[in-house]
């Protein structure tokens, strides 16, 4: 009986868990909407303004992999769209013809900056308590 009151314990907390961040999502996706961003979108903009600082640093696309929740192939479709829309813009390593570098444009510098504080708002008004 123990066992079944301690997995409905963790089913529940993990229900918990989706639940806050389906509505933690959906909340960003419709602040970010009228800038032309969706919640993953600003996600990788956020990465690569946290791991290049400096305009013009750059970032292989296998490091954002592991820390932004798509497949690779949809990873890759998200960057096309950004770099579509002048906000990233990519390039081939030199010493690895696979690698696939993503630069920070100063037009997804800007957005990211301006976006940044609705992002942070949403999570505060989310994720406290």
């Amino acid at each position: 009986m123990a066992a079944k009151t301690a997995d409905a314990g963790l089913e529940d907390r993990w229900r918990d868990i989706l639940s806050v961040h389906a509505r933690t999502m959906c909340e960003i996706d419709r602040v970010l909407h009228p800038h032309g961003l969706g919640a993953s979108d600003f996600e990788v903009l956020d990465i690569l303004a946290a791991a290049s600082p400096e305009e013009g640093d750059q970032c292989r696309v296998h490091n954002l992999v592991g820390r932004v929740h798509l497949s690779q192939s949809a990873l890759s479709r998200l960057i096309g769209r950004l770099e579509k829309d002048g906000l990233v813009e990519r390039s081939v390593c030199v010493e690895d013809r696979r690698g696939v570098f993503v630069t920070l444009t100063r037009k997804g510098r800007d957005l990211h900056s301006e976006v940044l504080p609705l992002q942070r708002d949403v999570l505060a008004r989310m994720l406290s308590g």
